[in-house]
């Protein structure tokens, strides 16, 4: 039996805020006798919005009166009643996340509609929300090869290196499209942010806001030094003076970047890549459009294998927070009054019985979750372990120990540790940690899930007289 539903996706970006409507058809491929297993058939963009500036009020609020505006305006031109949505995602990122009206912004909008997912994702998670939205993750799982993303925005370069659903490190840069903002018609400087100006100062360059300029050619040494940094970053060249003062948190720390050969690009920026010999240079008002023209000329194209992009300045947009419904397998371990709960991002690893290690495993956890601190905030996750095969009691007692050490910092905030596995070792699993956990220290356990990084979960109150959860995995459908 199928149904069909309409989903909405929002991103409200540093630079850009832009929206989706999606009609996905449902299908339950479960008999009359199982449980729901419903999944997603069919995905049709029936709307893509227009493209505007973030606005704001002032430095530290967005202007919610114009973002409702927007999507109203929005949904009028495509037709659509607000009532008849029923699922979605809000994403919020980059320095807009940091808005002290952030949080109110994105719960106001999704009040009125369905079953949505509401994130606030830091540099690491929207680099990897990116990543995906431009193919690369699947890219990776089709040819069996490691891939790096460059996400290009107007403040940030977000970087992501994964291989098929495991990622493998973030990165982040100051390094994006408007840095720089220069009225296209008078040419004159408004806007040089922070760095740009220490990297002005220290390059012995005449400019500053006000500054009019006499040609585009002014702006190539910083140009240069901006895309030299973008080459260091996924490992070419020797490291420029200037790279750690674009460095946002941190750069690629667990792997080699020069090791990877396939890159792809997202963001505002590649969509300029694409643009041959613009008239204007500074038609966007900024530097987008030379900075894409240099990249495109860059040593990353001649070093890299640089893979077409099935998304660029749409590839954080969310289409659809598409779920489906599953019920955990027989064997759940849970304490009571933890459940429900909704919208927990999901940290991935794979393990290998053979060389299931605690203290690589409690490393791994601890690195992985630094991908969900946001302005040095980390909010609750769900672990998913995958590759638990038929693992013995000492194998078991190994993981229990390595997810409790490697979670020691949630535990720490008393949120309920979330486990999630896709074996039928929940029970055994859950015993082992209740033995490695505080007293009454809430938890649950459970397994014969999918899920991959970027997805969320949803886990309900036990149905009646058994055991089991239904769980929803929600999983963002990128245009």
């Amino acid at each position: 039996m199928e149904s069909a539903v309409l989903s909405v996706g929002i991103d409200i970006g540093t630079s850009t805020t832009q929206l989706v409507l999606t009609r996905l058809t449902i299908q339950n491929q479960a008999s009359s006798f199982s449980v729901p297993n419903i999944v997603i058939s069919k995905k049709e963009i029936i709307y893509q919005s227009g493209i505007i500036f973030t606005p704001l009020l002032d430095g530290y609020t967005i202007d919610y009166s114009r973002i409702a505006q927007f999507v109203s305006q929005e949904y009028l031109k495509a037709g659509i009643d607000r009532q008849t949505i029923q699922m979605g995602a809000i994403i919020i990122t980059g320095e807009t996340a940091r808005k002290e009206n952030a949080e109110r912004v994105v719960q106001t909008l999704s009040h009125d509609a369905g079953d949505f997912v509401v994130a606030t994702a830091g540099p690491d998670l929207e680099g990897i929300l990116a990543a995906k939205g431009a193919g690369a993750g699947k890219y990776s799982k089709e040819k069996k090869v490691p891939v790096i993303n460059l996400d290009i925005g107007g403040g940030t370069t977000n970087l992501a290196a994964l291989d098929g659903d495991q990622v493998l490190d973030t990165a982040c840069f100051d390094v994006g499209g408007r840095l720089i903002r220069i009225n296209p018609t008078s040419l004159e400087v408004s806007y040089i942010a922070p760095k740009i100006k220490h990297l002005i100062h220290q390059l012995n360059i005449g400019l500053h806001e006000g500054s009019v300029l006499q040609s585009a050619e002014q702006l190539n040494p910083i140009i240069d030094v901006l895309v030299h940094v973008l080459e260091n970053s996924v490992g070419i060249g020797e490291r420029d003076p200037f790279f750690n003062l674009f460095i946002t948190n941190h750069d690629f720390s667990k792997l080699n970047p020069s090791l990877i050969r396939s890159i792809t690009f997202s963001g505002g920026v590649a969509d300029c890549m694409a643009q041959d010999d613009p008239q204007n240079p500074f038609g966007y008002g900024d530097i987008g459009l030379l900075l894409g023209r240099k990249l495109r000329e860059s040593l990353i194209f001649e070093h890299k294998t640089v893979v077409h992009s099935r998304e660029t300045i749409r590839a954080t947009v969310v289409g659809a927070g598409s779920y489906s419904v599953t019920v955990s397998g027989s064997t759940v371990s849970y304490t009571q009054n933890v459940l429900p709960l909704r919208n927990i991002p999901v940290l991935h690893l794979t393990v290998e019985n053979e060389k299931l290690d605690t203290d690589r495993l409690a490393a791994r956890i601890k690195n992985q979750l630094e991908i969900f601190r946001i302005h040095g905030m980390l909010s609750n996750v769900a672990i998913y372990i995958a590759g638990l095969n038929s693992p013995s009691f000492a194998q078991l007692q190994s993981c229990a120990r390595g997810i409790r050490l490697g979670a020691e910092e949630l535990i720490k905030k008393g949120v309920p540790l979330i486990v999630v596995t896709n074996e039928d070792v929940a029970k055994a699993l859950g015993h082992s940690l209740f033995t490695y956990l505080p007293r009454k220290y809430p938890y649950v356990c459970i397994d014969r899930i999918r899920a991959a990084s970027g997805d969320y979960i949803d886990i309900g109150e036990p149905v009646a007289h058994t055991t089991v959860l239904p769980v929803s995995v929600k999983t963002l459908l990128f245009n």
